[in-house]
Parts: C-alpha cells; sequence; structure tokens
C-alpha cells in the first residue's frame, strides 16, 4: 500500500508520501535512542510540563486536526474534533497521574528476606515501537505515547499508511511541547519494513493495535529477539439485552455503540444478543433507529455515519452480508451500498445468522450489526463466549442475578453495565484469547513498557 492521503468520501488521492529510506530510519532511531538517555534522569514534573504544553498545543490546533482526521479517514468531523479534546484529556491524565503509579513500594517487613529495608521501584525501559491504526489516527498513538514518554521511555511510530499527515503531525507534537528532540518520531515505512525495526538492538519493545494476523507476526518477531509486546487486536463484542433491561435506553445505545466512527472502532458492539420475549421489539426500534441515520458528508455536522475508510474495507462489507444473505439471513435494513463516489456502506441490521455464515464468526468492521434471538441468559452467554474475541462486552438488565452471572461468566477484558463499551484513562484496556495480550490506559498501562526492579539492602 502506498503512504498516501486518499480522501474516502470522494476516492481522490489527495497527496502521496516518499518512504524513509534506511539511512533516515536509522537517524530516527538513533535520535530516539539518545532522546531516552537524556530523559530517563528527569524528573516527573518536568515530563509533566512539557506532556501539558504538548495537550495545550493539541486542544489550540483543533480546528485543523480534526479536518485532518476526516480527510483521512472519514469520521465525522464532529467525532474528529472529539477524539482529539479526549486525546488533550489522556495527556493531562498522564501528567497527573504518572509519579503517583510508578512510585516506590518499600516491602512492609524486610526481615522476612533478611534485610534491613527492601523496596520495588519502576524504571524506564528505552525506545518502544507503536504499530497503529488508522481508525483513531491520534487516540490510537496517545494512547501509548503519553503514559511511555511519562515514564521516561522514548517513542517510534509506524502509523497505517493510509494516514500519512496524522502520522506526522504527531511527529512533531512532543518535541514542539518541550520533550527532547526524537522523544517522540514517526517512521514513514510500508508494513513489510515493520521486522527490521523490531529487530534493531536499539529497540526495546513494541505495541501494535490492529488485525490479528499482523499481530501475530510482530509478537513471533519480537518473542525471537525476547522483546516484550503489548496487542489489542480487535473484537466482536457482544451487546446483551435481557428480558428486564429498559428498552428505549438499550436501543439507543445499541445505535451509538454499533456506528461510532462509523462502525470501524475495535470495541463497537457489533453481535446484539436479545431476549425471546423482548426480540420482536427490540428488532422493530432497533431497525428503525439505524434507518433514520444521515449518512454523507462527513465534514457537515449534520452527518451521521460517513464512508469507511478504504475501498478494502467496503468490499470486506458487501462480501459478508453477501455471504449472509446466501445463507438464508434477514436484511431488515440497508445492505445494498450506495452508488457514488466514495466508500460509502449504509447502516445495516442483519438477522437470523448461522454458524453457516461468515458473520457468525468474522468482525464486521463498519455500520453492520447482527442481531440474534435467544431463549434465555444461558444461550446468551455461549454466543457470547462463541468467539475467538475477547476485547468487551455490553449487558443490559434490571435484574442483580443477571448482572453478577454475565460479569462472572463473560469472557472479555471488559464488561459495561447498561451502558457502551468506551475507553477511559482512568480504566485498563485490553482483551483476552485473540483480542491481544496486556493493557493500555490506567496504571497497567503506563507499567507495561516500565522495569520493576526490586532492590534488597542488609
Amino acid at each position: 500500500m502506498a503512504i498516501a492521503t486518499v480522501n474516502p468520501t470522494t476516492g481522490e488521492l489527495v497527496r502521496e508520501y516518499a518512504a524513509h529510506d534506511e539511512g533516515e530510519v536509522n537517524e530516527r532511531i538513533e535520535q530516539a535512542r539518545a532522546a531516552f538517555l537524556a530523559m530517563r534522569s528527569t524528573d516527573f514534573a518536568t515530563r509533566a510540563g512539557w506532556m501539558r504544553a504538548a495537550a495545550d498545543l493539541l486542544d489550540a490546533e483543533i480546528d485543523t486536526a480534526a479536518p485532518m482526521l476526516t480527510l483521512e479517514m472519514g469520521k465525522t468531523l464532529v467525532q474528529a474534533r472529539a477524539e482529539i479534546a479526549k486525546s488533550a484529556k489522556a495527556m493531562r491524565f498522564y501528567a497527573d497521574n504518572a509519579e503517583r503509579f510508578l512510585t516506590e513500594s518499600m516491602l512492609d517487613d524486610p526481615s522476612a528476606v533478611g534485610a534491613s529495608s527492601a523496596w520495588t521501584r519502576w524504571e524506564p525501559i528505552g525506545v518502544v515501537l507503536a504499530v497503529m491504526p488508522w481508525n483513531y489516527p491520534i487516540w490510537q498513538v496517545i494512547r501509548f505515547a503519553a503514559p511511555a514518554l511519562m515514564a521516561g521511555n522514548a517513542g517510534l511510530l509506524k502509523h497505517a499508511s493510509n494516514v500519512p499527515q496524522s502520522a506526522l503531525y504527531l511527529d512533531t507534537l512532543f518535541e514542539r511541547g518541550g520533550f527532547p528532540a526524537g522523544a517522540f518520531r514517526t517512521l514513514l515505512i510500508p508494513a513489510a519494513r515493520v521486522e527490521g525495526v523490531v529487530r534493531d538492538p536499539r529497540i526495546v519493545a513494541a505495541t501494535l493495535t490492529g488485525s490479528e494476523p499482523a499481530g501475530r507476526s510482530l509478537a513471533a518477531i519480537a518473542g525471537s529477539e525476547v522483546k516484550h509486546t503489548v496487542l489489542e487486536l480487535g473484537g466482536s463484542d457482544p451487546f446483551i439485552v435481557t428480558s428486564s433491561a429498559n428498552l428505549d435506553r438499550a436501543v439507543s445505545t445499541a445505535v451509538i455503540a454499533r456506528v461510532t466512527n462509523n462502525g470501524q472502532a475495535c470495541i463497537n458492539a457489533k453481535r446484539f444478543l436479545v431476549d425471546a420475549a423482548v426480540y420482536d421489539e427490540f428488532v422493530a426500534k432497533f431497525s428503525e433507529a439505524m434507518a433514520a441515520l444521515v449518512v454523507g458528508d462527513p465534514m457537515d455536522a449534520d452527518t451521521d455515519v460517513g464512508p469507511l475508510a478504504t475501498a478494502s474495507g467496503r468490499e470486506d462489507l458487501i462480501e459478508l452480508v453477501d455471504d449472509a444473505r446466501s445463507h438464508g439471513a434477514g436484511i431488515t435494513v440497508g445492505g445494498v451500498p450506495t452508488n457514488g463516489p466514495g466508500w460509502f456502506f449504509p447502516p445495516t441490521v442483519v438477522t437470523n445468522v448461522t454458524p453457516a455464515m461468515r458473520l457468525y464468526a468474522e468482525e464486521a468492521f463498519g455500520p453492520l450489526a447482527t442481531v440474534f434471538r435467544v431463549a434465555d441468559r444461558e444461550e446468551a452467554l455461549r454466543i457470547a463466549n462463541d468467539t475467538t474475541f475477547g476485547l468487551s462486552s455490553a449487558v443490559w438488565t434490571e435484574d442483580p442475578d443477571d448482572e453478577a452471572f454475565f460479569v462472572a461468566g463473560l469472557e472479555a477484558g471488559a464488561v459495561f453495565i447498561n451502558g457502551m463499551s468506551i475507553s477511559y484513562p482512568e480504566l485498563p484496556f485490553g482483551g483476552v484469547k485473540d483480542s491481544g495480550i496486556g493493557r493500555e490506559l490506567s496504571a497497567e498501562g503506563i507499567r507495561e513498557f516500565c522495569n520493576l526492579k526490586s532492590v534488597w539492602k542488609g
């Protein structure tokens, strides 16, 4: 794939970028290494000042940064502005909390280990490579970069090839905030050259958000070099509606949970498991609400759903719907892509899904919802867990017993009760099974790329 901005609203090439050659890549890795050596001796207050200054820049530049996201991957301008604001908030969160998260911990009874005192301390580890996707061009990067830099590490970014403007914007953001030159650098390289960077001895760890095959590949390479990885590889999140649910709230939230970011988020609700007692009413209301969404120019404030980010993503959805239809699925809304320029796909609701259909097991990355009728909570849990993914989940119920049943039984990194899955700086984010390993955000996220050193004093 060329490193280029292609407007998904029109399909037109905006600008193509030359990849960094080996000399430029080597120089940027060396800059990051030098920046790490300088930063690890700075204190938290200094780094926090730089981080807040970078957050202030992000806020101040929202009127240019947000349209850049819309141009590159098609999210609505309203949601692009929200992404910028969320990213700045996370930067300030780590500026405020990094020192507390990484404070030394004294052993209560050092005599138990024959010492006069003993403690643990968190230390930065070096230059970390981040391989990031296009769906949240700023947020996905910030949720790695903010904790990594506040811990004293340096970061290198290999961004998705269709968001080079976002990648280059991030290349300068932290330095403009005051961080040493090279503390965070972008590498404009194709995916085929990632392995060489991971194997470079100056790189100590890597993180990837993206597809399961990409994660497996990165983990295998890093593992062979004995380098730590954090992987977030997507999901097929269940949205469970029990018979006791507040149905109107569940429906209105279900729509947002499915089509946020044009349906292209790892933690979008994708499979709706609805108790038979309320199934017909849910499907009718949900389908009506999905049909009412405005699809169009993402720069328009009245647009609810913009185009998909890539032509290949649109083709994937077309193939999934065609496969489901051929196996007897019902299509209550959408299902037929619109003609004309751009990579638009209408909000779609698919019912009567069976294991024979690809949609039963595959992640649909777009505004496409599958709805299952379930007889009881046991069947809901079985179908919810009948996937290789386990990122997040949502349960709608007013029954405390049902709540406890699903919280304990769902195989996922998170369970949201009477709400939609979303990431917060205050909570750890990540999944189980093929959704990845490790955690981002919260205290757990900043500690992923630190060395926990034990100290014993006689």
